[in-house]
């Protein structure tokens, strides 16, 4: 009885592939698990193997065609299925009878007794980076094309919406080819880089496996003139669904492509640069049929045509260069990775929470002379002490005052949330942009410690290799703005939070002292911004003054703390 194998699902979301090459033809014996073709999807090369022994009777596909997951892929005949199985004894007898000389050719020795060792090269497939990530840009490659990596040695660093993450080699090899360049967007789940590696391969595949390798070290090693004359000029090209879709949307002819990867395969760049070199020749063609013709009608009318058309070049030449004299380029630079986060973020912010701005100046001279008497006994314990801790912890002692400050509006402004824990965010301005990082729990947590926690988180961030975990989850922010020189500012909510706080630089002010006499004080201005759908005016004044006691008497935060 003839059987239809029905191609599997070979990756998620995958509904079509390309059928690279036939490793058996019809009339071959298979057993069970030997490798039937090879096939590509979008996102890596396939093989399919067979799931039960028999005589392969009819190939639906021709190399290059487009295969449907789900849909069948060849017809066999089963071995114990009845007369079927003499039926296709006979077939194979005759196949056999037909091409004694294709039977006797070297490929057979790929039938071996023993598995052997032999080259693969595969595609690395960016795995999830991420909750809700799809796609990330390239920061830096710490490898380049040609150089033997080892098993976990960091291969790249990518940039998400959220964080600076290190992406290491799965397994060890050579690198063969980086798929996208420096700067650029990868997608996840998409092939990242190609690697070379060893593998015990079974007998039917060790001598494919390691002429595909063969195949693309060649190819890779090919200078740039062999490139362009390579390709597929007849028949079907080798490329992907997603190239084959590229070139329909170009309307290219795909085998007219050179291509640059192995066997032929035609890859985007391989398309876009066609498309380039094309649209140059068919200018430089008409160009000199226009010439031709000019010339052939009449010399002297040419060379006079000649004179004008050289004056008239000139002259837009000198215009050309006068405009540049005067007017400036300009660059148009793509917005990605964490800047365009923070672009969404902010516009998302200021389109939908209607923000008013309250100030206010602190008087920290005591809070300054207590830190300094702190910080060189904690610095011989390995604590770095700022006076951002200070200002963190009386945030969270006014919190437990005015809880409505640590809370959360929904999308359709039905319903708020209070939270219990304190989870303050400071805002970085990190070599990859702002990042806000946020310490949990300061309610539970003593100065010392959320000195320890913002100190491993602010090195973090400035060097973009923050967790996800601790960029979730804040409940109110603090921006220091005041480290760069800044007094007031009109800080933009870090939505959905209800509030954030923007802290001036300290300044040697005058002042009256309580007898009168002018003395020199450090204020600071702080700038709150609040969500006037949650908190009025009065509730930010009463929750500053609060704030503002605990700092200007540092001994009141000490007696308040539980």
């Amino acid at each position: 009885m003839k059987k239809d194998f029905i191609l599997p699902d070979i990756g998620e979301g995958i509904v079509e592939c390309e059928l690279v090459e036939w490793l058996v033809k019809e009339g071959d014996r298979i057993v069970e698990d030997q490798p039937i073709c090879d096939v590509m999807t979008d996102k890596a090369l396939v093989q399919i193997p067979a799931v039960h022994n028999g005589v392969v009777t009819k190939l639906y596909y021709q190399k290059g065609e487009i295969a449907k997951v789900h849909a069948p892929l060849f017809e066999m005949a089963v071995d114990g299925e009845g007369d079927a199985l003499t039926a296709a004894s006979t077939t194979v007898s005759t196949t056999n009878a037909s091409n004694t000389n294709t039977s006797s050719t070297p490929s057979t020795t790929a039938t071996a007794s023993t598995a052997a060792t032999g080259l693969l090269i595969e595609d690395f497939i960016l795995p999830d980076i991420g909750e809700g990530i799809v796609e990330c840009e390239i920061v830096d490659w710490l490898v380049k094309e040609g150089d033997v990596i080892a098993e976990d040695q960091p291969v790249c660093d990518v940039m998400t919406d959220k964080a600076l993450v290190q992406i290491p080699a799965k397994y060890a090899g050579k690198v063969v080819r980086l798929y996208t360049p420096k700067g650029h967007i990868a997608k996840v789940h998409a092939p990242l880089f190609a690697l070379e590696r060893e593998v015990e391969a079974a007998p039917a595949t060790t001598s494919s496996a390691a002429s595909v390798a063969h195949a693309a070290l060649s190819t890779t090693a090919m200078p740039a003139t062999a490139l362009q004359t390579q390709g597929v000029s007849h028949g079907k090209a080798v490329a992907s669904p997603a190239v084959r879709r590229l070139a329909r949307e170009l309307n290219v002819d795909l085998s007219k492509v050179p291509g640059s990867g192995a066997k032929g395969r035609v890859y985007k760049e391989d398309v876009q640069r066609f498309v380039s070199g094309a649209v140059a020749t068919v200018n430089n063609t008409a160009a000199n049929n226009t010439a031709v013709n000019n010339t052939a009608a009449n010399t002297a009318q040419a060379s006079a045509a000649h004179s004008s058309t050289t004056a008239a070049t000139n002259s837009v030449v000198s215009q050309s260069v006068a405009s540049q004299s005067v007017a400036g380029g300009k660059r148009t630079e793509p917005i990605k990775g964490i800047r365009a986060a923070m672009a969404r973020q902010m516009m998302e912010s200021v389109s939908t929470i209607p923000h008013f701005t309250y100030c206010e100046e602190i008087d920290i001279t005591d809070l300054i002379a207590l830190r300094l008497r702190l910080k060189d006994e904690l610095a011989k314990q390995g604590v770095k002490l700022t006076m951002m801790p200070f200002f963190m912890k009386a945030l969270s002692l006014a919190l437990h005052e005015f809880p409505i400050m640590n809370s959360q509006l929904n999308a359709d402004v039905t319903e708020l949330t209070f939270f219990d824990d304190h989870n303050i965010g400071v805002a970085v301005d990190s070599k990859v942009g702002l990042l806000v990082p946020n310490i949990k729990g300061c309610q539970h947590k003593s100065i010392i410690d959320i000195a320890k926690d913002l100190t491993r988180l602010t090195d973090a961030a400035r060097d973009g290799r923050v967790s996800p975990a601790d960029l979730k989850g804040g409940t109110i922010t603090i921006s220091n703005i005041g480290a760069l020189g800044g007094t007031v500012a009109t800080p933009i909510i870090n939505k959905p939070e209800v509030a954030i706080v923007a802290l001036g630089k300290v300044q040697q002010l005058p002042r009256f002292d309580a007898k009168g006499h002018v003395v020199a004080r450090s204020i600071m201005q702080i700038s709150w911004s609040g969500d006037h759908r949650v908190i009025d005016g009065g509730t930010i004044a009463r929750f500053t003054n609060r704030w503002k006691q605990f700092l200007e008497q540092p001994d009141s935060m000490l007696l308040a703390m539980k």
